[in-house]
């Protein structure tokens, strides 16, 4: 699938949003943290990508009611779904001034189309050295999902199934989507809100 970035600025894909706080205290020294000025620019995004899937965990797969939004809210706490874990990558991504912004799948939440749909939120990086986008999914790996860094092909974490009117949107956003946001915002049982409440189309 051919990517669409929404703007053709990428001072666009570094701006600091509200949900993407990446002057907060935690962000910054996570980023002191992780990168050092000897990396590339591709180690740098591997090393983010890695901490956020693996050590965010994603609040369904831990069953936790605990909602977080803004990046230092997903770090402080080191849970969230997919949503809250695109903010916090996002954030640290562009704390060190690599553009990124912000993707979306159509899936079935569960097994069947009859349990529903919701959108599922991954992130589109921009790789300066390659004159490329490239899109990571850091929502956490399980058992039957593998989602990996690549910069040859996409190893995402869900396959879209076209047969049950599953879908990849190809346009890159400079900010989340605001149906995404509002969930997390009005929403205080991340498992009943991933189960009845989560947002089934941009």
């Amino acid at each position: 699938m051919r990517l669409v970035p929404e703007s053709s600025n990428l001072k666009e894909y570094l701006k600091e949003l509200d949900v993407v706080d990446f002057s907060h205290t935690l962000i910054q020294e996570k980023a002191n943290e992780l990168f050092n000025n000897e990396m590339s620019e591709i180690e740098k995004v591997k090393l983010a990508f890695v901490f956020v899937r693996d050590e965010v965990s994603h609040s369904w797969d831990i069953q936790s009611k605990r909602v977080t939004c803004k990046a230092s809210e997903a770090l402080k706490y080191r849970e969230g779904i997919c949503y809250a874990k695109s903010n916090l990558l996002t954030a640290l991504l562009r704390s060190v001034g690599i553009p990124t912004g912000f993707c979306y799948q159509r899936l079935m939440i569960f097994d069947t189309p009859e349990e529903g749909y919701s959108l599922h939120t991954l992130n589109g990086v921009y790789i300066n050295s390659l004159n490329r986008w490239i899109r990571l999914d850091a929502r956490g790996n399980k058992p039957g999902v593998q989602a990996e860094f690549s910069i040859n092909e996409e190893i995402l974490a869900f396959p879209i199934r076209e047969e049950f009117d599953e879908k990849d949107y190809p346009i890159i956003y400079t900010s989340p989507n605001e149906k995404t946001i509002a969930t997390l915002e009005s929403n205080t049982d991340a498992l009943k809100m991933y189960i009845h409440h989560l947002p089934d189309a941009l």
